[in-house]
């Protein structure tokens, strides 16, 4: 029985030196960090101020030139006129300013208004008609220059964002100082004048063009812009010559390009900024 127990004994003594043993030669398990996920920070909701310049090269269009032959001076009102029209009219092409203040209102809603110089454009013409009460045809060529300054009110629907571009339409609604110099006959020795006239006329826009983010502030916008200025007085009659003429409407196609500078709110050009970086949680492997 003592022979027994002594080897129980002796037993429980080897497990426990040896359970220390063994375990030390076993490998340690290795701790892996996993890459914690960031919390981002959203900007500000889109929306803000924002002003813009703009530069164009444009071509209008004259639809046509009206005017009335007066033997005396068109106040007299006993006199009837006889209404003519100009063979052709031609404006060449010209270049302009403009500046707007605007807000954008949603990721995809934006208003502003703005006021766009048109720079002196070169007309050309001709007239046809009979002079000084001559049964004999005359053909007279017709010079002046137009500028004027268009106010508009508009609205646009950004259509999305595709790479980094946002395509967008609009429309604009306001009116046209129009400004026409004195009317002449540029050939030698012509003394033939009319007194140019300048007022304000109802105008409309359509837009189409897209824009790109420079910078979470800045953009780059190019597009194009067609705008109708209604018809009206292009000249006044003068002695010795026809008088008063006016012209049905100018129908003006823009390239445009410019930038805009949001300096209120957030104009979409923003990335989000990582607000928070987690502890990372150990991860145990064998």
């Amino acid at each position: 029985m003592f022979n027994t127990a002594r080897k129980v004994l002796l037993a429980l003594l080897f497990a426990g030196l040896a359970g220390p043993l063994f375990a030390a030669d076993l490998p340690e398990p290795v701790v892996e960090e996993a890459p914690p996920p960031a919390v981002y920070e959203q900007p500000a909701e889109v929306g803000g101020w924002y002003i813009r310049g703009d530069i164009d090269y444009h071509k209008s269009t004259v639809r046509g030139i009206d005017y009335m032959t007066y033997t005396v001076d068109p106040c007299n009102c006993t006199v009837t006129p006889g209404s003519q029209s100009f063979d052709f009219g031609k404006l060449k092409g010209g270049f302009s300013l403009g500046a707007g203040v605007g807000y954008k209102i949603n990721d995809h809603f934006r208003t502003d208004l703005t006021a766009d110089y048109w720079f002196k454009s070169n007309f050309n013409g001709q007239t046809t008609g009979t002079a000084g009460g001559s049964p004999v045809i005359v053909t007279s060529a017709e010079s002046s220059k137009m500028s004027a300054l268009l106010l508009l009110a508009n609205a646009y629907a950004d259509l999305g964002t595709y790479h980094g571009i946002t395509p967008y339409v609009g429309a604009g609604i306001g009116g046209a100082h129009v400004k026409w110099d004195t009317v002449y006959d540029p050939t030698p020795g012509a003394t033939e004048t009319n007194p140019g006239r300048s007022s304000w006329r109802f105008a409309y826009a359509l837009m189409a063009g897209a824009s790109y983010c420079l910078t979470d502030k800045i953009i780059l916008d190019a597009g194009y812009r067609f705008s109708h200025i209604q018809g009206g007085r292009m000249f006044d009659w003068n002695v010795g010559s026809s008088g008063p003429g006016f012209d049905r409407g100018i129908n003006t196609h823009e390239v445009r390009g410019g930038l805009r500078y949001q300096f209120g709110g957030n104009n979409g050009c923003a990335a989000p900024v990582v607000a928070y970086q987690p502890e990372p949680e150990p991860i145990y492997t064998k």
